[in-house]
């Protein structure tokens, strides 16, 4: 009588049965931890605790055998194996929400969007742009970072940039939204006292209200020193809300963007034929950042309203006489 072989068990199959799955909650926190960059923040968001987090990302890196995250200068990036885990973490919030507000169709644009951008583009282009969205997407929204750097090479916690000049990236999808025009301008009282200068040589002497020459990240946005050396830095920020303010108090002459300085009548610009610097704005993304409903809807918005005023950015006319 022939007896029946019992079945081989292979290290793989104990393998294969002690292995465990991912935990969809740890799924959640990878995909928190991807927005943020950041343990803490995300641990704020999910009523979690710094340890927790970190922990419960261990179990997952475990779960999958290897790493989902990678430490950067900005904080935490996710690595090709958390790219993946992160779109299945995706499916899961979908799945949620659609549990959760089971009384009708859930409206994918929801959630927090971050973006860093320039200060003028974030009052001109990104306020109204986020707030006639968020009428038809009363859950979304959107947190600016209000910097004028160049675009960085990874962007924890972000999930746009707006940056002025061309942008040198890796990995990331970067979108020419418009340009813009920056001119000479000085108040009505200031031209009164010291006379309005009638050549570039004229300005020479003259006070200027500009960039801190020193945090001055954009190379493109050096050209009132480049142009006139001779003009003397007067009161000098970060913020180019300043500079309009301080140009029309008579601080000295400001180097403003059109489409901010155009809208006070009390500016008047100088030397236009000499004056009339035009820069673009690029939007910057991760790369997987556009499969999320939210983010596209606000790049899209964002493409939308630059189209829409691009003849206020170039200062009225938008053509060069």
């Amino acid at each position: 009588m022939t007896s029946r072989a019992e079945p081989v068990c292979t290290i793989a199959d104990v393998n294969a049965s002690t292995t465990p799955s991912p935990d969809p909650h740890d799924l959640l926190i990878l995909l928190e931890v991807s927005r943020s960059g950041r343990f803490i923040t995300a641990g704020q968001t999910l009523g979690l605790n710094h340890t927790t987090v970190s922990r419960r990302i261990a179990a997952l890196e475990s779960a999958l055998g290897g790493r989902v995250l990678s430490r950067s200068a900005g904080g935490w990036e996710l690595t090709e194996l958390g790219r993946r885990a992160s779109r299945a973490a995706e499916d899961v919030e979908r799945a949620m929400n659609g549990i959760l507000r089971s009384d009708g169709p859930v409206d994918p644009i929801a959630g927090v969007v971050r973006i860093s951008s320039t200060d003028g583009f974030s009052g001109f282009v990104i306020a109204p742009a986020v707030a006639q969205l968020r009428r038809r997407h009363p859950r979304l929204s959107v947190e600016i970072e209000n910097v004028t750097r160049r675009a960085l090479q990874h962007r924890s916690g972000l999930d746009m940039e707006v940056v002025v000049g061309e942008p040198q990236v890796h990995r990331a999808e970067a979108i020419r939204l418009g340009e813009y025009a920056l001119g000479m301008y000085a108040s009505r009282e200031y031209l009164d006292e010291f006379g309005t200068p009638a050549t570039i040589d004229d300005l020479a002497g003259h006070p200027l209200v500009y960039f801190v020459d020193s945090m001055l990240q954009v190379d493109d946005l050096d050209a009132p020193r480049r142009l006139v050396p001779g003009m003397q830095d007067s009161l000098s920020s970060t913020n180019v809300f300043v500079h309009v303010e301080a140009t029309r108090v008579g601080a000295g002459i400001g180097f403003l963007p059109c489409f901010l300085a155009d809208g006070h009548p009390d500016l008047i610009r100088i030397l236009p034929e000499d004056f009339d610097e035009r820069l673009p704005y690029w939007l910057v993304l991760r790369a997987d950042s556009l499969r999320q409903p939210a983010v596209a809807a606000v790049a899209d918005a964002l493409r939308r309203r630059t189209a829409q005023v691009q003849t206020q950015l170039l200062g009225g006319s938008g053509a060069r006489e």
